[in-house]
């Protein structure tokens, strides 16, 4: 009997490897023993709760839902891609689920309810697995988008309310058992839930396909070298797409499973669970770089997350002596970590586990340290080459080269931002034809443009991120962070403002100066780099501010977020009346120090070399290497740049608000890069400008103002687009920019396709002329 190549290359496998290496090996004995330490300390610090049986049982409880995602993640690592959308899959799902089943909505039966929100859940997974293998959307923008999409829906349907069914919920047992405690449980004192039962049928599951099936091979083979799979016969394409409908089936059995528990639902299922899922898995042994992972190590990931988790939240019980009336009283009280310590503390865990893979699997640390104790030979240290993801590199655009040598107004139209200028113009111009009383008042335009400047910002600093072929997802963190230094140093120390200023700015550089070091330094993929980078900073800025809002800054701060006429007064120097006072009273003193920024971004990117460089390196890194460039520093610099950008906004945010909210910049980075993408960036690199930028942040702006615009209509009633749903339009818009950029810009589809028609055409009924010079 003949066996087919791919059958051969599978086999091969099979039968080199180990089956206890398949299913586990010293990476999980490990995270074991890590768990037992960790475990320990808890019970040292809070031996109330912790020498509990309940404690253990609850660390389960929590970690099911984790695990189970994880379960699904882990398929998509090994893939070589990732999936940041699970958190809002679960969410989503949940909201799916309590809108069919509530009585106040569609009050369906629960079977009904379980499989549309199924239904919900797979459609998620095709469409992600759709956008990245067909589309060629990079995995990080297709399901970041997905993130933010979900998100929005999630709001939208809710309204930010809470959706509880208990009462009918008593009639379903045979569903809502599944989040209690069993009796097993209850007889021996051990908070036993069921979903631990889910978590380990699940796990067991998902092990055995990864590690003794072919679906587990083909991911290994493709994840592993994706185009010698494909020469074996395996169709890499589907192969993902499957992994993404794995991970999404997994995101919609937790949101089951919190629906369960909870009996209702509320908006923030799901929040961060991407950050969580993402770290277990890679905690548990998985590579970041793809063809590596193991199920059983990302649900001990899970638990040891959530272990960690409890540790830090519980708390160490101390006793206090407070004197009551002169008489001295003990009171039992915890001692506990600050608001933000956590998820920073689960950003730390996500760059360090990342970094495991190159600087301690691959170079085999322990081994080679056992070696050296035990007088042993030095086993072989094995290098990839680092951790960084490749990806597609930018193409020369058609419309592009069609422009090439036209002249005059003809030239704006074959540039890749004038699509973003034009459609900010018929933007502006909507609103005004909707609400021509109020649209294009003074206060009006103020209002859009103090809403402006804070994206501008970001957006001007994302243009050199993007134009070099990386991302930057902490912008919006790195806001916060630095809007937290300056509002914690003058309302806890009563700071001098310039001191306050120039510390914020300081703080918030430095995390760019991380970031791009995690990136150049380390090879960290820059989305990865900055993705644990959104999570320290807005820990560490709800940190400083205890998770409360601070407010009672100094005037002389404050005018930082003013019209410059006030500013003026402050400084004694108002003019006289006439058009200077006019226009000192229109102006803000942000969307100067916005407009000086970009002048001087501008300036470098456009028309100095470092401008040139920055393309170089963005449209072709190697290339950029052999002629000379440094681009190491080139993305050293632009991410730090980015950060400095957001620093500033974050300084801003607080003036103008005179107060600083621990959400601010909750989202911003959606914004930001959907500004540049929309501006004529490409995801890919190599393009990019100043001008696009500012027109594609004009366009979020606009499209927020005009979402929040009354509207009358002809009978005289108003209506007002929820704000809930505003996430869900600028999620569709980048990816649709995304998607705009790869197939109409890159791959001239649109001259594919009137190619096509013409081939088509019916060929003229006149015969052709005979060639003499031919039947010579």
């Amino acid at each position: 009997m003949s066996i087919s190549a791919p059958d051969q290359a599978i086999g091969s496998t099979h039968r080199s490897g180990r089956p206890s290496a398949q299913l586990a090996g010293g990476w999980e004995a490990g995270l074991l023993l890590f768990m037992l330490l960790i475990y320990l300390v808890g019970v040292y610090t809070n031996p109330t709760f912790f020498a509990s049986g309940s404690a253990f049982g609850s660390v389960l409880r929590d970690a099911a839902r984790y695990g189970v995602m994880a379960c699904g993640m882990t398929f998509v690592i090994v893939d070589k891609d990732l999936d940041l959308s699970v958190g809002s899959t679960l969410g989503l799902v949940a909201t799916i689920f309590s809108i069919s089943y509530a009585q106040a909505f569609f009050d369906s039966n629960v079977t009904t309810a379980i499989l549309v929100a199924i239904a919900v859940g797979v459609f998620i997974g095709f469409l992600n697995g759709w956008l990245v293998t067909v589309m060629q959307v990079p995995s990080f923008i297709a399901t970041l988008t997905m993130l933010f999409i979900g998100r929005g829906f999630v709001l939208g349907f809710t309204g930010g309310k809470t959706i509880a069914y208990d009462t009918k919920a008593r009639g379903d047992s045979w569903f809502f058992h599944w989040g209690e405690t069993n009796s097993w449980g209850e007889a021996h004192g051990f908070a036993f839930n069921n979903q631990i039962v889910i978590f380990l049928v699940v796990a067991i599951l998902a092990a055995i396909v990864l590690a003794k099936t072919r679906i587990g091979y083909e991911t290994y083979a493709v994840g592993g070298n994706e185009q010698a799979a494909v020469y074996a016969g395996i169709s890499s394409r589907w192969v993902r797409v499957r992994a993404y409908v794995f991970s999404a089936l997994a995101a919609t059995l937790a949101g089951l499973m919190n629906c369960a528990q909870n009996k209702g639902m509320d908006s923030s299922f799901g929040a961060g669970a991407e950050l969580i899922v993402i770290a277990a898995t890679i905690v548990g042994g998985a590579s970041i770089a793809g063809g590596r992972g193991r199920v059983l190590g990302a649900c001990l990931g899970a638990i040891l997350v959530e272990l960690i988790d409890v540790v830090l939240r519980q708390g160490i019980p101390i006793t206090r002596v407070v004197q009551v009336a002169g008489i001295d009283m003990k009171v039992q009280q915890l001692a506990q970590l600050p608001p933000g310590a956590v998820p920073a503390f689960l950003g730390l865990m996500l760059l360090m586990a990342v970094l495991i893979e190159p600087y301690v699997m691959q170079k085999r640390v322990l081994a080679r340290l056992i070696a050296r104790l035990t007088g042993r030979p030095m086993p072989i240290s094995f290098d990839s080459g680092g951790i960084a993801i490749s990806q597609p590199a930018t193409k020369g655009t058609k419309s592009q080269s069609r422009g090439v040598g036209v002249k005059g107004w003809r030239a704006f139209f074959y540039r890749r931002d004038a699509a973003a200028i034009m459609l900010a113009l018929a933007l502006w111009l909507a609103g005004l034809y909707l609400r021509p009383d109020f649209w294009g008042s003074l206060d009006n335009t103020f209002n859009l443009a103090l809403a402006f400047t804070e994206i501008a910002l970001l957006a001007i600093g994302l243009t050199f991120v993007i134009a070099n072929a990386d991302i930057d997802l902490s912008v919006g963190s790195v806001l916060a962070l630095s809007a937290s230094t300056a509002a914690f140093l003058m309302h806890e120390y009563g700071s001098d403002p310039l001191y306050a200023v120039l510390a914020a700015l300081v703080v918030g550089t430095l995390a760019g100066v991380l970031n791009g070091a995690l990136t150049v330094r380390f090879g960290m993929p820059a989305f990865v780099a900055t993705l644990g980078m959104f999570y320290i900073a807005r820990g560490i800025g709800a940190w400083f501010s205890a998770g409360r809002q601070l407010s009672g800054f100094p005037e002389s701060y404050t005018l930082l977020g003013r019209k410059v006429i006030e500013l003026l007064i402050y400084l004694h120097m108002e003019p006289g009346p006439g058009f200077l006072h006019n226009l000192a009273g229109a102006v803000s003193v942000q969307t100067v120090i916005m407009a000086v920024i970009a002048t001087i971004a501008g300036i470098i990117l456009g028309k100095t070399t470092i401008g040139e460089m920055v393309y170089a390196t963005g449209g072709n890194l190697r290339a950029a290497q052999y002629s000379g460039i440094n681009v190491n520093r080139v993305r050293f610099l632009s991410l730090t740049f980015s950060a400095f950008c957001s620093a500033l906004a974050g300084v801003i945010y607080v003036a103008y608000y005179r107060s600083f909210n621990p959400s601010a910049g909750m989202g911003r980075e959606l914004d930001g890069i959907a500004s540049v993408i929309i501006g004529g960036g490409s995801v890919f690199g190599g393009y990019g400008t100043i001008i696009g930028s500012l027109a594609g942040a004009a366009v979020i702006t606009l499209i927020r103002g005009l979402l929040s615009l009354q509207i009358f209509l002809p009978d005289g009633s108003s209506f007002v687009m929820p704000q809930h749903w505003v996430n869900v339009f600028i999620g569709l818009i980048l990816i649709i920019a995304v998607l705009g950029d790869i197939w109409i810009r890159q791959q001239g589809i649109v001259g594919v396709w009137l190619k096509a028609l013409r081939r088509k055409r019916p060929s003229s009924s006149v015969p052709p002329v005979a060639d003499p010079a031919a039947a010579d």
